[in-house]
């Protein structure tokens, strides 16, 4: 009877130094897919979504949902809860598990190249705040850019960060504004707006946040990806294995609503790290 005490108290003990291995702050998940496995890496810096993320995890939910979204040199996309069930041709996308989570930019440390784990969300005009799905990702498979195009992107940023400045500002001289155009006085009113530009660029001058990072720039050129969606959605993740696998599943035939021909599953998802 002792031994056997000593050996399930022995192998607890084990179970447990087994669990205390595992990294809690950058945990390792593995997915098991019909096409093969990719194994994703999470990131410190986002905690909200990758608490969210292993709690899913390790409840099992991911097991058995399917990759309803792939679209050729952009992005696959799974999590949808209905797709476990879902008949052939049924549209998906729109499941989900009752609640958002914040969003958490940590832009431009990490950005949307080949392999980055990003959760999905609703559009701008019903989430402004960018809140993100509390269970929809995505992984990237994009494609390479020249440094032209990232010119070209770069500047575009540029224009559309000074855009949105000078309105936040503007909102705020919204009366003072209102009183120039009400006595007609063009005058003030251009000066006003002259100075608030002004303010801007000088912002903007001194914390160019819209520029690409050498980095950036390198693993565009290099690895390829999507930078249009950088600083829009919450990276919180990075595929460390199984890039190959991703690519196969961006290449699949896919139907209505970007939907593969042929089920994509994830058999199983589990914590290995």
């Amino acid at each position: 009877m002792k031994k056997c005490i000593i050996m399930i108290l022995a192998t607890v003990m084990i179970l447990s130094e087994s669990c205390a291995k595992k990294n809690v702050l950058s945990p390792t998940v593995s997915f098991e897919t019909n096409y093969g496995k990719i194994i994703v890496k999470l990131y410190p810096e986002t905690p909200k979504h990758r608490d969210n993320f292993m709690k899913l995890v390790n409840n099992g939910f991911y097991d058995g949902v399917l990759f309803h979204r792939v679209i050729a040199d952009f992005m696959i996309q799974a999590g949808d809860p209905e797709s476990k069930k879902a008949m052939p041709g049924a549209m998906l996308g729109s499941g989900d598990v009752g609640y958002t989570i914040p969003a958490e930019f940590a832009y431009p440390q990490y950005y949307h190249k080949r392999g980055a784990l990003a959760a999905a969300r609703q559009g701008d005009m019903t989430n402004p705040k960018k809140a993100s799905s509390g269970c929809q990702f995505y992984i990237i498979q994009g494609r390479v850019f020249s440094e032209e195009e990232l010119n070209v992107m770069e500047k575009n940023n540029g224009l559309k960060f000074e855009a949105k400045l000078f309105q936040e500002k503007l909102k705020t001289k919204q009366n003072e504004l209102k009183k120039y155009r009400q006595d007609r006085n063009l005058i003030k009113s251009d000066s006003l707006q002259n100075s608030i530009l002004e303010e801007v660029r000088s912002e903007i001058a001194k914390n160019p946040t819209y520029k690409f990072t050498e980095q950036q720039r390198i693993d565009y050129k290099t690895l390829g990806g999507t930078p249009h969606l950088d600083g829009e959605y919450t990276v919180f993740g990075e595929v460390i294995e199984g890039l190959d696998i991703v690519e196969k599943i961006s290449k699949t035939k896919t139907g209505r609503n970007d939907r593969p021909m042929k089920d994509i599953k994830v058999i199983k998802a589990k914590w290995i790290n």
